[in-house]
């Protein structure tokens, strides 16, 4: 096989350019082998394969630099970078990122998780750079739905003012552009990074610098220049705000993007090679199906049917069935969400209600703001958004919703642990750097007709408020125990002596585990569901400890900021000296792996509360 000879960076630079194609086949094949049994990115990288390839073979890595966004897109990278042998552990803990990892490898340069960061990045690695009288070259690969982020923009304004070389590369995944304007394209760019156009061109511009009036005469000959390339150029958007713009490219022709690549490697500023490029390509069930095998898990290689289908509803899919119900009781309900209509479970939704649903690209910070000018208009939006996600907003969450107190709601997926996508997708964060906001409400359900009470609440609250919930099996457990949902009041659930357990959202469900366990142990074991993290229940922290020694808190957030630290804090106002833990996640970033065993690894599943409850207990 071609792949046993690519063991270090630039081996594939020893393959024939015959066998180009076939090792692309290879990397292919390997790619569906290995991810159908651990889950991962499949679509966005089988599209990749060959501009990945054409990268490392137009550059000299790790002293040239790639920047991927997003991230997902970089197996193939990884592959070609001497990683193939860690594929068996890919996503698993302590294993193979599914993202770039610069403490994976030197030849990855920047961590990317999210998205439209790339150019902002790649910008800053530039200056360094020339700062240091570096020579590398330096490349941000950046997907087309990456270039729906605001960030991306303001970053391509600045790169425009750049008179070195910087390489964009947009893997363009979604748009289509007809043949003969293609061919016209091609043409041109051959001519306009020939040796002689570039040195006439620059020729020529130094030249009239020195004349008395050569910078209103460059300036008359850009115009003119701009006016012809309007006609029969695609990208003047780049163009005009001073890129220059090489495209589109074939983004599976191999030879081609070397070309182009080695073209742009002359221009003296910010360019942009427009590269189209198939997601899911050389996998049939990827092609058609590409939002399916974005993020897949483990599946039959000939059927593309997953190998372990769901049978229970997960939180997302309550909240699918909640939205359209919802919906349907008030029309001034509006869904909005950041090019996530499948995993926040909103499509549905737009099925029934298209003329209400809004998908705003990835773009959470105008999404955000969009949704305070629709409560503004007298509608009640609810913005579904990863918790990792949701973080790019807080500028907008703060200044455009909550100074004003417009009722919009936050529907908070993927809160807490999320697993195999490592460090920037954990949703650990969120009670931290929302509570701290004046206007903000804050809950979090302990199982599926809790997660349906919410948000029924939520809409009729009239303030911004946050429902958070987890990832992955809808808990069903505790049905009986549904008291009303009023604000900032906690829940009883069993009611006993000695030690109090306060748990918030997805850990009810471990204390209740908790609390079997100590129960058998001969404990007395109240179990309190917190189901507000801002306000908290005050009155059920004093009445707690009337009555027990130790109170414990619980969630699935880092200590700081959370809710643990404001149940102490009403205990030392209020001057209640019981016995108090906290668990929590450390204030640390978590790396990927299964979630149960992350739980073990920090120390927040049910067998070690139960330890570290018995320890402060000196028993």
């Amino acid at each position: 096989m071609l792949l046993d000879n690519i063991v270090h960076e630039n081996d594939i630079k020893k393959i024939d350019r015959e066998n180009w194609g076939a090792l692309a086949q290879e990397i292919r094949e390997f790619l569906i082998e290995k991810i159908s049994v651990t889950g991962g990115h499949l679509g966005s990288n089988l599209g990749a394969v060959e501009l990945t390839m054409a990268l490392h073979l137009a550059l000299d890595l790790p002293e040239d630099k790639i920047i991927w966004d997003v991230g997902h897109q970089s197996y193939t990278h990884k592959i070609l970078t001497g990683r193939k042998e860690g594929f068996d552990e890919l996503r698993k803990f302590h294993g193979l990122s599914g993202f770039p990892k610069r403490k994976e490898s030197e030849c990855d340069v920047f961590d990317t998780g999210h998205s439209s960061t790339s150019i902002s990045a790649g910008l800053g690695l530039v200056k360094a750079r020339d700062i240091t009288g570096g020579i590398n070259t330096v490349v941000s690969v950046i997907g087309d739905g990456s270039l729906t982020g605001g960030m991306a923009y303001e970053a391509l304004n600045n790169a425009a003012k750049l008179e070195t070389n910087y390489i964009i590369i947009l893997n363009d995944n979604n748009m289509s552009i007809s043949e003969n304007v293609g061919g016209m394209s091609k043409y041109l760019n051959n001519i306009r990074t020939a040796t002689g156009y570039l040195d006439l061109k620059e020729g020529i511009y130094n030249a009239l610098l020195g004349t008395k009036k050569g910078g209103s005469t460059i300036s008359k000959i850009r115009r003119a220049k701009s006016s012809f390339k309007q006609l029969v150029i695609p990208g003047m958007f780049f163009e005009d705000m001073g890129i220059t713009y090489l495209g589109p490219v074939d983004g599976h022709d191999i030879s081609a993007l070397v070309k182009v690549i080695g073209e742009a490697k002359r221009v003296k500023g910010a360019v942009l090679i427009h590269a189209l490029t198939q997601k899911g390509k050389g996998y049939l069930p990827a092609e058609r199906h590409p939002a399916r095998f974005h993020g897949t898990e483990p599946f039959d290689i000939e059927t593309g049917i997953p190998s372990h289908p769901r049978t229970v509803a997960n939180y997302t899919d309550i909240f699918s069935t909640i939205m359209c119900k919802l919906g349907q009781r008030d029309e001034r309900i509006v869904a909005i969400t950041a090019a996530m209509p499948d995993g926040t479970g909103l499509k549905r939704f737009r099925n029934m209600y298209p003329e209400r649903f809004f998908d705003v690209g990835i773009a959470e910070e105008h999404a955000v703001t969009f949704a305070a000018g629709l409560a503004a208009g007298g509608l009640k939006p609810i913005v579904a958004v990863y918790s990792s996600f949701l973080q790019r907003a807080y500028d907008q969450i703060l200044h455009d919703v909550c100074i004003q107190n417009l009722p919009v709601v936050f529907a908070i997926d993927r809160a807490g642990l999320v697993g195999s996508d490592g460090e920037t997708h954990q949703g650990i964060f969120d009670f931290t750097y929302l509570s701290g906001i004046p206007n903000m409400h804050i809950c979090a359900p302990k199982n599926k007709w809790e997660l349906s009470d919410m948000m029924k609440f939520a809409v009729s609250l009239n303030a911004p408020i946050a429902v958070r919930y987890p990832r992955g099996t809808a808990y069903s457990g505790l049905k009986e125990y549904r008291a009303p949902i009023e604000l900032g009041k906690a829940e009883w659930i069993f009611r006993e002596w000695e030690i109090a357990l306060f748990a918030v959202g997805s850990m009810v469900k471990t204390a209740e585990v908790v609390r079997n366990a100590l129960k058998e142990k001969g404990y007395g074991v109240s179990l309190i569901n917190a189901r507000f993290v801002k306000p908290i229940d005050e009155d059920a922290v004093k009445e707690a400890c009337k009555e027990h020694i130790l109170i414990v808190t619980m969630e699935e957030n880092v200590a700081c900021g959370g809710y643990g630290e404001k149940v102490l804090d009403c205990m030392n106002r209020n001057s209640l000296l019981n016995q108090y833990l906290n668990i929590s996640i450390p204030d640390a970033y978590v790396e990927h792996g299964n979630v149960e065993l992350l739980k073990q690894e920090i120390g927040i599943d049910a067998e070690s509360i139960v330890r570290r409850i018995l320890e402060a207990l000196g028993r």
